[in-house]
């Protein structure tokens, strides 16, 4: 079981998503130790992290005075300075041997009570946990950008983990304004990557052999799935609109739809040229300065917006409303 008793939670690795994870916790009243796992990220976190403090306050996410919430948080380059956390998020770079080399460093740094979690898109958590002295207390805990509005949460079981501490933490989450999915099974790629990623190899696969464009593929996942999907989920939507219809459809579609296991040529060669989407201004698109600052700013917005949209529906909606109606029969 997470000891609750303790305040501190620890962020290894504060890059991008680190920082908004980091932001998360000082926002739902946690202390945080931020340990850097770029000399770098000493220089760049604490601003990315006010501002996501400051964007958060000018949507309405908290109303703390941001100076105040910038005191819960110490940057370090020490592991040992993780010692008082009792729940450790680790976001090093995706990469098998460097997360392995910071986790047995992180598990000899705090107590046998601290539960440690890896924050990752497809390393298999079996292979993370398989060298860890105590393995029970170790999970995948998979955020989305940014953490502190997106109600996702992956919490990932590996095959040692003690299912205790799992439920534990998905409870832990639900605190924090989460709706989690707990994967008592670990699999490559989670749930919503696996799902995502058969989405991207389809649209690879139609540009790549001439049937259609980037911005058609584009356009028809934003005014089709995108309209529906912050509602539901696909099984909750077939059942909405056409279950038979769906099951003929599979029967003929699924012998169609890709299956390629390599990445397609055009999109090796943006890879090999340097290709980092908005970061640099080549990517599937290419980017003016202006046009990628501009495009980092609506996305920002979209994800507020989307934020307050979204909790007029939530997970349990219907049963809040049918709850409502009986209560007041």
């Amino acid at each position: 079981m997470i000891n609750t008793e303790s305040n501190a939670v620890g962020v290894a690795g504060l890059g991008y998503m680190g920082c908004s994870i980091a932001a998360a916790f000082l926002i739902w009243g946690y202390k945080v130790v931020g340990l850097a796992g770029l000399e770098s990220d000493l220089d760049t976190a604490p601003g990315r992290i006010r501002h996501s403090l400051d964007e958060a306050r000018k949507q309405g996410i908290h109303d703390r005075n941001v100076e105040d919430l910038l005191s819960g948080i110490s940057y370090t380059k020490h592991h040992a300075d993780l010692e008082p956390c009792r729940l450790i998020s680790e976001n090093v770079l995706e990469d098998l041997e460097v997360k392995k080399s910071q986790l047995a460093l992180i598990e000899e740094a705090v107590s046998a009570e601290t539960i440690i979690t890896t924050n990752t898109s497809a390393i298999p958590i079996t292979d993370l946990q398989a060298n860890l002295k105590i393995p029970g207390r170790f999970l995948g805990m998979h955020w989305a950008e940014p953490a502190f509005t997106s109600p996702y949460l992956e919490i990932i079981c590996g095959p040692d983990t003690d299912p205790s501490v799992a439920e534990s933490l998905y409870l832990l989450a639900s605190t924090w304004g989460k709706e989690p999915t707990l994967l008592r099974k670990d699999i490559r790629g989670f749930i919503t990557n696996r799902l995502m990623y058969a989405m991207y190899r389809e649209a690879l696969y139609l540009v790549a052999n001439g049937y259609t464009g980037l911005e058609d593929i584009d356009r028809a996942c934003r005014n089709d799935a995108g309209r529906w999907m912050t509602f539901c989920g696909p099984f909750r939507y077939m059942d909405l609109t056409g279950f038979q219809a769906y099951y003929h459809v599979m029967k003929d579609l699924f012998p169609e739809l890709s299956n390629l296991s390599e990445v397609p040529p055009f999109m090796e060669k943006i890879v090999q040229k340097g290709g980092k989407g908005i970061f640099n201004g080549h990517g599937f698109y290419e980017y003016s300065r202006e046009e990628a600052e501009a495009w980092a700013k609506a996305f920002e917005e979209f994800r507020f917006a989307v934020h307050d949209f979204s909790k007029q529906y939530p997970v349990d909606l219907v049963q809040q409303r049918l709850g409502k109606d009986i209560k007041e029969k």
